[in-house]
């Protein structure tokens, strides 16, 4: 059955993840396909001197950990019915930071491509099992 619903929460918390993962779970039962498209960067200009820990802490809870959470909430469903699948976008900027504004996006982004390889890793041999 396809179903869509609209509701809001926060992905950069844990509170705002566990509010999308009850509502997917009361509502469908869980998830197929779990695509995590959330990023973003409210840094300020001036490169890596002008970004503080709260800066540093933004960029990788909206850009790193809402995909690791979600995926905490979401995939154990998937590789309990043996079957599913996990997109994670990144951005170029992994590749090429745009230093003056964004490098805590970018690293960020790096990290997620890199916690995507592991986690791909770690998982994808188990739907074969």
């Amino acid at each position: 059955m396809v179903g869509i619903s609209t509701f809001q929460a926060d992905v950069s918390t844990p509170d705002g993840v566990g509010v999308v993962v009850r509502t997917v779970v009361e509502q469908y039962g869980g998830v197929d396909i779990l695509v995590h498209n959330v990023g973003g960067s409210s840094a300020s200009a001036g490169g890596f001197a002008v970004l503080t820990d709260e800066d540093w802490q933004r960029e990788l809870d909206l850009n790193l950990m809402a995909a690791v959470r979600l995926d905490r909430g979401l995939l154990p469903a998937m590789l309990k019915q043996r079957s599913g699948v996990v997109i994670h976008v990144t951005s170029i900027q992994r590749m090429l930071p745009l230093y003056e504004a964004t490098l805590g996006y970018a690293a960020a982004k790096a990290a997620l491509a890199t916690y995507s390889k592991g986690l791909a890793k770690e998982v994808g041999r188990r739907a074969f099992e």
